[in-house]
Parts: C-alpha cells; sequence; structure tokens
C-alpha cells in the first residue's frame, strides 16, 4: 500500500514538472505588427524588424507592412497579425497569443 502511494504522488509531481516546462515555451520564430510597426521574433526575443524578409514558401514581408504573395497578390497586415517564418498568416494571431497567457495566468 505505502509503495503504490509513494508511486502515484511520483507520478503527479512529475506530471506537474512537465506541465510547467510546456507553460514556458518561447514563442515561435515570425513577424508581426504592433502598434503600426513591423517586428520580428526570434528566438524568444522580440526586435524591430530592419529588412524585409523572404519566408520559405518564397512570399516577402516587408518593413512597412506588406506582404507579397508568391503569386504577386499583395496584403498589409494590421496590429495582431502575424506571419510564420513558413509563410502562414495568422489575422489578430499575437493578440490572441497575448490573451491566452494572459487567462493561463489567471
Amino acid at each position: 500500500m505505502k509503495t503504490l502511494l509513494k508511486a502515484l504522488v511520483l507520478v503527479v509531481i512529475s506530471l506537474s514538472f512537465i506541465s510547467t516546462g510546456f507553460a514556458g515555451d518561447k514563442m515561435k520564430d515570425c513577424v508581426h505588427m504592433k502598434d503600426g510597426k513591423m517586428m520580428m521574433m526570434k528566438d524568444g526575443k522580440e526586435m524591430t524588424m530592419d529588412k524585409e524578409m523572404t519566408m520559405k514558401d518564397g512570399s516577402k514581408v516587408m518593413t512597412d507592412g506588406t506582404m507579397m504573395m508568391k503569386d504577386g497578390k499583395k496584403m498589409s497586415l494590421s496590429d495582431g497579425d502575424m506571419v510564420m517564418m513558413d509563410g502562414t498568416m495568422k489575422k489578430g494571431g499575437m493578440k490572441e497569443d497575448k490573451e491566452n497567457k494572459e487567462a493561463d495566468k489567471n
């Protein structure tokens, strides 16, 4: 009985450490519009985007927030919009991530 109880406590403690490890995951590399400025997230650090970037799918993101798709179609990013390094775009992605993190804290 004591062995079973010790094993159960050990499992619960192990699971709590695993879950806190996932909560601290760094933000994935991306570019995003924040307060009207293009920002770049790299290795969990946010910095101003100072030059045009070409994504893995061939699309380009300019410092003014314009995204030129591989097929020539243009899009404009709004505050909170994010483009992942593979070229996928999330409308309001940064706002959603921030709201989710704040909700997790409560």
